[in-house]
């Protein structure tokens, strides 16, 4: 519930602020993902931590450890052109997962950079996806 709740006061003020307050949390990159709901056909809005490889944006569908994907992973598999925020920048992105060949080395870049995930992929039985975002789309 906390989550939730500290999710929509980041994008809130995020947005407020083009991102001057929010676009850090713990160390951490963040952005606002506008995604377009599976079932309800809205746009919704959440902040995400993310990581830079190359020119690609990469999030990491975590859900704190827990045993099914976040609804914004399903979301973007089923729409993955979508628009993102970062900082006070808008940009046009398409969506995919990594696949097999490059999971290893993505997976070891961002639990490099954040130790969290690796203690979340041992809390659950799913593999956790890494989502590349691609400018441009």
């Amino acid at each position: 519930m906390w989550v939730k709740f500290f999710t929509a006061m980041n994008v809130f003020i995020y947005r407020l602020t083009g991102g001057l307050i929010g676009s850090r949390m713990g160390g951490q990159s963040v952005l606002l993902l506008y995604t377009i709901g599976r079932k309800s056909g809205k746009t919704h809005i959440v902040s995400t931590n993310y990581f830079r490889d190359g020119e690609a944006y990469l999030l990491v569908a975590s859900n704190w450890g827990r045993d099914n994907h976040p609804a914004w992973f399903h979301n973007l598999m089923n729409q993955p052109v979508v628009e993102i925020q970062v900082k006070a920048r808008k940009l046009r992105v398409c969506a995919r997962a990594a696949s097999n060949g490059e999971y290893a080395r993505l997976w070891e870049s961002v639990c490099s950079q954040n130790p969290f995930y690796t203690r979340y992929q041992q809390q659950t039985r799913r593999k956790i996806p890494i989502v590349i975002l691609e400018p441009g789309s």
